[in-house]
């Protein structure tokens, strides 16, 4: 089997097959954040591309995650940080969901043969599933406004390596080659490879940088969150 890395949403029509497994990831924050957010026991969690489409949900009454160019939507009862969906707040609940890069990547691999969610804190959860599919995987970075970013491939590079130790999986391309790079240069170290990126900076402006340690923790969570296609939502796999 093979393991690929789409670099950016604007690349997955290169990279799509209706037989492989997409794992999406959004380092930064929203895969971590909906991790987190079942960690805490949320129910289900329906991820919309757009601030419209959760506008409306929150006019019907739903609970709604907003954020846009990493601020909190004025609207939303909360942000895409990781630390707005403690257990008080979510446990039991239904949540809409939409974010700047994250939601827009579930929506476009949506007619893959399964979809989940990734992100370092549920690495392992992540590897064991694809095992567990035994199908070809491909890793979908929500970059930024559909430009390749560090976190997300560095992210895509960890996966490639957990699998192909396996002997299951192969490089699917120089993209997953590259990303192993770049996970092996600096897995040891993430903190410090990821204070040069560009969304690192974005949330330092933003005041936001509090969530970062959390992001770069590796198998905090136990549980893969996947795209129920029929409903259009994620739930606990």
């Amino acid at each position: 089997m093979k393991i690929d890395v789409c670099f950016s949403p604007a690349l997955y029509p290169v990279y799509h097959d209706p037989d492989s497994i997409v794992v999406v990831v959004d380092v930064f924050r929203a895969t971590t954040t909906m991790a987190a957010a079942f960690q805490n026991g949320v129910r289900t969690i329906r991820p919309v591309a757009t601030i419209e489409e959760a506008q409306d949900y929150k006019a019907q009454g739903w609970l709604v995650g907003a954020e846009r160019n990493v601020k909190r939507c004025d609207f939303a009862d909360f942000g895409n940080s990781p630390f707005d969906y403690t257990s008080e707040k979510v446990s039991g609940q239904d949540i809409i969901f939409t974010t700047t890069n994250g939601t827009k990547s579930i929506t476009i691999a949506r007619n893959a043969y399964r979809v989940v969610t990734g992100a370092f804190v549920n690495l392992q959860a992540v590897v064991d599933y694809c095992l567990i599919h035994n199908r070809n995987v491909v890793v979908l970075c929500s970059g930024w406004q559909d430009k390749i970013n560090i976190e997300d491939t560095t992210f895509g590079g960890a996966l490639v390596d957990l699998l192909i130790r396996t002997n299951l999986y192969q490089t699917g391309s120089d993209a997953a080659a590259i990303a192993l790079d770049m996970w092996k240069r600096h897995q040891n170290d993430l903190l410090s490879y990821m204070e040069q990126t560009d969304h690192m900076q974005r949330l330092k402006v933003n005041h936001l940088e509090d969530a970062v340690p959390y992001c770069l923790t590796l198998n905090s969570v136990s549980y893969v969150p996947e795209l129920e296609i029929k409903d259009n939502i994620l739930i606990l796999h």
